[in-house]
C-alpha cells in the first residue's frame, strides 16, 4: 500500500490532527479537531474532566481511532501503518505505570525492544548497559534497584521505571497520560523536573496530559487547552497567561496566575511606559524643572531617535558650577539597563547586583520604551493583584 503523505504545509509536523471527530454512539467527544505538535516540542493537553485530553493522546498511538478525519506522524497518515511499528516508535506512559508485577525491573524495561528486535546480536549485553544507562537516566541505582520486582520499589521509583521503559526504544515521541497525578507531591515535584530533562536533553516530541495548570505550565513548551471535545486555545504558556481567548480559558487558567509565575513575566508587561527623558543639549536647570515637577530624581538621556545614551542625577546637578550647562556634560552610564523581554525575576536581581533602584528598559533597536522602579513594581503589582 502507498504511503498516504499529508501536503499541506501548515499540518506538515511531527503530529498533526486534521478535521478528526470521534464518536461514542451518538455523542461526539471530538469535534473537528485540527493542529499540529512540531518536532522535539513538549506539548500539555489540559482541559476538565470529560473534555477529550486523554481521547486526543490515544487517538495518537491508534489505542482509538477516530471516527473520521485523520492523524499523520512525519506527513503519514498512522492509518496506513502497521499498528505494532507505529507504537514501536513511540513511548507511552500511564498514571497506574502498568509494570508487570511478576518480571524484575530489569525485564520491565527490556520487554519492550526485545519484541522490535532493536539491541544488535549480544542482545544479553546490549539489553543490560541499555537498561542500566536509563535507570541512570530517571535518577535510579542500576545496581540496587534493576534485579528488584515492581512490589519493592514505592510509588515515585515505579513511575521513574515507567518513564525508562518509555524511552527504552529511543522513541521519536512519548506520551504521557496524567503520569504524575497519583504521586505524593514531592514525588511529583521531583519527576516533572527529571522529566523536563530528559526532553531537553533527548529531543523527543512529549505529548503529556494533565488536569493541573501548575504542572502544564512548569512542563510545556505549547499548551492546549480543550474544552467539550473543541481547542479553545492553543499556545506558549506565556500567551496564554497574559492573553487568554475567552472568559472560559482565562477562569480555566485562573486570573492572577501570571503573578505566581513570575519567570513568565517581561519587563514589556510591568514597565511605566512614559519614562522622563530628555536630549543631552537640554541645559541642567530645565532638566532640574522636569524632575521636579514630575518627583523624580533622574532624567534618562536619549538621541534624536530616542535610543538611550545616558542618565543625569539630580544630586550631580545641585553640585554643577553652572546650571547653564547642557545635560550631555553631567550624563553617566546608567548603572544597568534591561531589555523589553527580559524577565522579571532577571531584572530584580541585576538591580540588586548593581544597587540601583531604576532600570531604563530599551527595545531591540535600542530605543527607550520604558522604565521599573522599584516603586512602581510594588504599585503596579499590588494593582493587579487587586484588581476584580
Amino acid at each position: 500500500m502507498p504511503k498516504a503523505v499529508l501536503k499541506e504545509h501548515y499540518y506538515y509536523t511531527m503530529i498533526a490532527f486534521k478535521r478528526v471527530v470521534k464518536k461514542y454512539k451518538h455523542q461526539e467527544i471530538i469535534k473537528d479537531v485540527s493542529f499540529g505538535i512540531a518536532e522535539n516540542e513538549f506539548t500539555v493537553l489540559i482541559g476538565p474532566s470529560g473534555c477529550g485530553k486523554t481521547t486526543i493522546l490515544k487517538m495518537i498511538n491508534r489505542l482509538l481511532q477516530p471516527t473520521s478525519g485523520s492523524i499523520y506522524i512525519k506527513g503519514e497518515d498512522i492509518k496506513t501503518k502497521n499498528v505494532f511499528q507505529l507504537r514501536r516508535n513511540i513511548g507511552y506512559v500511564i498514571q497506574s505505570v502498568g509494570l508487570f508485577p511478576h518480571l524484575t525491573i530489569r525485564e520491565n524495561i527490556e520487554i519492550v525492544p526485545s519484541l522490535g528486535k532493536i539491541v544488535g546480536k549480544n542482545r544479553k549485553k546490549e539489553y543490560l548497559e541499555r537498561s542500566a544507562a536509563l535507570m541512570d537516566m530517571v535518577g535510579l541505582q542500576p545496581d540496587i534497584f534493576l534485579d528488584r520486582y515492581p512490589v519493592q520499589l514505592s510509588g515515585g521509583q515505579q513511575q521513574r521505571v515507567g518513564v525508562a521503559r518509555a524511552f527504552a526504544c529511543d522513541p521519536e515521541i512519548v506520551l504521557m497520560d496524567e503520569p504524575f497525578s497519583a504521586l505524593d507531591p514531592i514525588s511529583r515535584e521531583q519527576l516533572q523536573e527529571e522529566v523536563v530533562q530528559l526532553q531537553s536533553k533527548l529531543k523527543k516530541t512529549v505529548v503529556f496530559v494533565t488536569h493541573d495548570m501548575d504542572e502544564a505550565i512548569k512542563l510545556a513548551n505549547k499548551i492546549c487547552i480543550i474544552n467539550k471535545g473543541v481547542i479553545l486555545q492553543y499556545d506558549s504558556p506565556e500567551t496564554i497567561l497574559k492573553n487568554p481567548v475567552d472568559d472560559f480559558v482565562a477562569k480555566f487558567v485562573g486570573k492572577h496566575r501570571i503573578w505566581t509565575t513570575p519567570e513568565l513575566i517581561r519587563a514589556e508587561d510591568i514597565m511605566l511606559s512614559t519614562p522622563i527623558a530628555a536630549r543631552k543639549d537640554r541645559s541642567l536647570l530645565r532638566c532640574m524643572e522636569t524632575m521636579r515637577s514630575r518627583s523624580v530624581d533622574s532624567i534618562l538621556i536619549v538621541d534624536a531617535e530616542g535610543r538611550l545614551e545616558g542618565v543625569v542625577y539630580a544630586e550631580d546637578i545641585e553640585d554643577a558650577p553652572d546650571y547653564r550647562i547642557p545635560a550631555g556634560q553631567m550624563m553617566q552610564e546608567n548603572k544597568y539597563v534591561a531589555g523589553v523581554q527580559d524577565s522579571i525575576l532577571d531584572i530584580l536581581r541585576h538591580m540588586k547586583q548593581k544597587k540601583t533602584s531604576a532600570a531604563p528598559v530599551i527595545d531591540n533597536a535600542g530605543k527607550l520604551a520604558g522604565i521599573i522602579t522599584k516603586s512602581s513594581l510594588v504599585t503596579t503589582l499590588s494593582r493587579r493583584y487587586f484588581e476584580q
